[in-house]
């Protein structure tokens, strides 16, 4: 009889890995966790395996960008795309409107200067509409040349960004499929930088007269010719005529896997604004996408007390704890193929000046998989041993 005493634990340890953890191996995790802190690991089932601070929120830094693709599923769906509008006036000037696409980049470019292309060989001006958001100021967004502080816009390409290199004493793109053009010389000039990816500014629409002349070089390429300016306006739906609506290239999963790859703060404040809209209607601004990640977490993950500032982490008023993360994590399950992978785990991380983060999955050796959440609020400390000691305790 005594045999079968130790033999019924041990099948249950084997069927259960996580009972393998002795109680007193979570102390060495411990160390690594300040009061600035939070750390929360679950099992497949969401039974908490440990937890120090974990209903203090905390600043998320990009971790919140997983929330932020949630949200955008939620409200646009799994079919939804991005389009953008060419429209024609009464005196053949042409309108392009902007709905936010935040993969207008030059690849795809010279496609749509071909289809428009079809619709019409001339135009007059090139009338810009950006009128599908409110000018937007980000929370946390500087204006430094980093691409991490790109503004953002209902028309934008390359994400507002110009890549250039210095060739043979001149200044030529490092890019193959994006031209350097005029427009932007005296901003790469002024940088005082031989080599780099500077961001452009939203002040006096830089941004979207870059999109314009980028469109313009495009349509001229292709072979559509033009006698007039660059302008700022607006689509009048009942006099102007549709000539081509484009759909994007990419599906909303293909934009959350650039989303999460590239850690892209662009990106997720595209997405955030568009829930905003699809929620509430345009124009898309701040308070409608904050409403709209409220009334989600409130409605549909049933979380109260989350701090949602803007969509991408990088605001400092952003705040979330790690058992309200392990609820996204819950949600985010079946799609976290779109994170990165190396290894047992599939994670997203986040970075801000004092503030490291990474939120995730670890697979179990039964292929379960353990859920995760670091927060590290603490000035010059990250999540690298925290990291290690986990991955270290789990079977």
């Amino acid at each position: 009889m005594k045999k079968y005493f130790f033999v019924v634990p041990l099948l249950i340890c084997l069927a259960f890995p996580e009972c393998r953890i002795a109680a007193g191996q979570w102390d060495r995790l411990e160390r690594f966790i300040g009061p600035q802190d939070s750390v929360l690991i679950a099992d497949a089932n969401g039974k908490i395996l440990f937890s120090k601070n974990g209903k203090i929120p905390r600043m998320p830094a990009s971790t919140l960008k997983t929330f932020t693709a949630l949200m955008a599923r939620h409200y646009l769906g799994d079919d939804f795309r991005f389009v953008t509008e060419f429209w024609m006036d009464e005196k053949e000037n042409l309108i392009i409107k902007g709905y936010g696409d935040p993969l207008l980049i030059s690849e795809v470019l010279p496609q749509i200067a071909k289809s428009v292309h079809e619709k019409t060989d001339r135009f007059h001006d090139l009338i810009l509409d950006d009128s599908h958001f409110e000018p937007v100021i980000i929370p946390g967004v500087t204006s430094t040349l980093n691409p991490y502080d790109s503004p953002n816009g209902a028309l934008c390409v390359n994400f507002n960004t110009v890549n250039f290199r210095r060739a043979s004493g001149e200044y030529v793109s490092a890019e193959p499929q994006t031209p350097l053009l005029p427009f932007v010389l005296d901003r790469v000039r002024n940088s005082g930088l031989k080599q780099e990816r500077i961001v452009l500014s939203a002040e006096n629409k830089e941004t979207l007269f870059y999109a314009g002349h980028l469109l313009h070089w495009f349509l001229k390429k292709e072979g559509v010719q033009s006698d007039g300016d660059i302008k700022t306006g607006t689509v009048q739906p009942g006099k102007d005529r549709l000539i081509y609506r484009h759909f994007s290239d990419f599906s909303l999963d293909q934009v959350i896997v650039r989303l999460m790859e590239y850690s892209n703060n662009f990106i997720a404040n595209q997405l955030f604004l568009t829930a905003g809209i699809k929620a509430y209607g345009p124009p898309g601004n701040l308070e409608k996408g904050r409403k709209a990640a409220a009334v989600y977490a409130k409605n549909v993950l049933g979380l109260e007390g989350i701090e949602i500032d803007e969509g991408s982490g990088i605001s400092r008023n952003n705040r979330i704890s790690p058992q309200q993360m392990l609820k996204v994590l819950e949600e985010f399950e079946p799609w976290r193929h779109l994170m990165r992978h190396e290894g047992r785990e599939f994670y997203k991380t986040g970075s801000l000046t004092g503030v490291k983060s990474r939120a995730g999955y670890i697979e179990s050796q039964d292929g379960s998989l353990y859920r995760f959440a670091v927060l590290i609020n603490t000035p010059g400390k990250t999540t690298d041993p925290v990291m290690k000691e986990i991955l270290r305790m789990l079977p």
